[in-house]
């Protein structure tokens, strides 16, 4: 692998390090995004029980609060519930564009990556054929190692860049899409809790 980088020349070490951090990401969104920790499918469920028991307590609260995702998101909504329809709408609204902040975290930085991962791969080939026209240019076409060494280089920095930047992009459309299934899936949840205590709509009968 060393000697790969020394072959491709300066621009492989700022490639490495694209790639390095592209796989950091990637599998910290992969836990991060997950929809069992953003949205669990029986909070809903919970919330509404509680509310209809009259088991809904500030502790329980609280502890959502100390959570991320939609569970934030309920705890906002029902600490300002007793204030209205409106004050509830937009505490849930407040807190919602935190977590969406958080869920939207790195993805500039992986989009970045997929854009200039090719650059510098291009600018490593460049490099290389410039080397390449200076050999000719000093010693002719005889000396075959140093012209095999500057296109080597330029092979190796445009492979490198296209490596890094295809999973990077891959993995952009993958967790931003994601991203959109989860956010709908939060609002439709906080408008169903919303609509269940201060709604036009029928009371929530079974949540998802």
């Amino acid at each position: 692998m060393l000697a790969f980088i020394q072959t491709g020349g300066f621009f492989m070490w700022p490639l490495m390090a694209c790639s390095i951090l592209t796989l950091a990401i990637i599998i910290e969104r992969f836990w991060t995004l997950r929809r069992a920790g953003v949205a669990p499918k029986g909070l809903l469920s919970d919330v509404m029980a509680r509310l209809r028991d009259d088991r809904m307590t500030i502790e329980y609260i609280r502890s959502m609060q100390a959570k991320t995702g939609l569970a934030s998101i309920f705890a906002a909504g029902l600490l300002n519930s007793k204030h209205g329809r409106g004050a509830m709408k937009e505490s849930i609204q407040e807190a919602a564009s935190h977590v969406i902040h958080e869920l939207e975290r790195f993805m500039n930085t992986l989009g970045t990556i997929a854009a200039i991962s090719p650059l510098l791969g291009l600018l490593g080939t460049v490099v290389g054929m410039i080397k390449v026209f200076s050999v000719l240019m000093e010693s002719g076409a005889g000396n075959t190692a140093l012209l095999a060494g500057g296109i080597s280089e330029a092979l190796l920095t445009t492979a490198a860049g296209l490596g890094v930047a295809i999973p990077a992009l891959i993995f952009h459309r993958f967790f931003s899409r994601r991203i959109d299934e989860l956010v709908v899936t939060m609002e439709q949840q906080s408008t169903k809790l919303i609509d269940s205590l201060h709604g036009d709509r029928d009371k929530l009968g079974v949540a998802q």
